[in-house]
């Protein structure tokens, strides 16, 4: 068995609904043989990582930039899991007000830290979350867990 990590932060709930369907998409009948961990960025920890195979981050644009909960996460996991987690495959999904590319960027930098490995171009949802939106995010997380049960991240 396999194991997915989704870890992300949700003020307004757009990005509850994105990672709602993100892992929906984790957890199609297709796939069975990825454990799927859905956690909020203030309830995940290091020991969360260390039992990830690979993960799917998550944040609204604050001030072109992540959530402070998100990073909250980075600076309470990475000393305690350095050099133990290098090459996770892990994808980002970004809800935003503008174009998302300040959080997409900050959340790249710090993964870089980490030597996670993007597998997954990213979602971001700018504006409202439309059914087709809803959709993608459904299609990102079963493609990001197939990868993960097929082994080829």
């Amino acid at each position: 068995m396999k194991h997915l990590l989704i870890v992300y932060h949700s003020k307004s709930g757009k990005n509850q609904m994105m990672a709602e369907a993100i892992y929906e998409g984790c957890c199609d009948p297709l796939i069975d043989a990825v454990e799927v961990r859905f956690k909020q960025a203030g309830q995940a920890d290091a020991t969360d990582l260390l039992w990830a195979d690979g993960l799917i981050l998550g944040t609204p644009e604050n001030f072109g930039y992540m959530s402070g909960a998100l990073k909250d996460f980075f600076d309470r996991t990475y000393y305690e899991v350095e050099g133990q987690v290098d090459g996770k495959p892990f994808g980002i999904f970004v809800g935003s007000g503008t174009d998302g590319q300040g959080a997409l960027m900050s959340i790249r930098r710090i993964c870089n830290g980490y030597k996670f490995k993007e597998v997954q171009d990213p979602i971001v949802i700018i504006g409202e979350l439309t059914a087709e939106a809803r959709a993608n995010c459904r299609e990102f997380g079963m493609a990001i867990a197939a990868g993960i049960e097929a082994g080829i991240f």
